[in-house]
């Protein structure tokens, strides 16, 4: 429910026209609140747990078992030893150097 006590309303369609501005747009009413969407690299860990059947802590954990090493190193670490795509190899290690960063940082 909203805050007046009414059902809230989802934007779930947006056809966009000519000028830009949405033409057709189908509304659902939701009891949920409306969340933002994940972005940057997180946006990659639901597909990285479905494919590689492992949760996101454990690659955390494996790639700050290695510290010191460089992105790139700790990216083709994860590509030849775990098989992991590209893209999700180095969504883990960006977000994962970022959070390592940010510690050391508020120490």
């Amino acid at each position: 429910m909203g805050n007046n006590g009414r059902p809230r309303r989802q934007r779930i369609l947006c056809l966009t026209g000519r000028n830009g501005r949405c033409s057709m747009a189908a509304d659902k009413i939701t009891s949920e609140p409306v969340t933002e969407k994940v972005k940057g690299p997180a946006s990659y860990f639901p597909s990285i747990e479905k494919k590689y059947g492992r949760p996101i802590a454990d690659w955390k954990a494996l790639i700050r078992s290695r510290p010191g090493e460089r992105h790139m190193d700790l990216v083709n670490w994860l590509k030849t030893e775990h098989d992991m795509g590209h893209g999700h190899a180095n969504a883990l290690v960006g977000h994962t150097l970022d959070e390592i960063a940010k510690e050391a940082k508020s120490q």
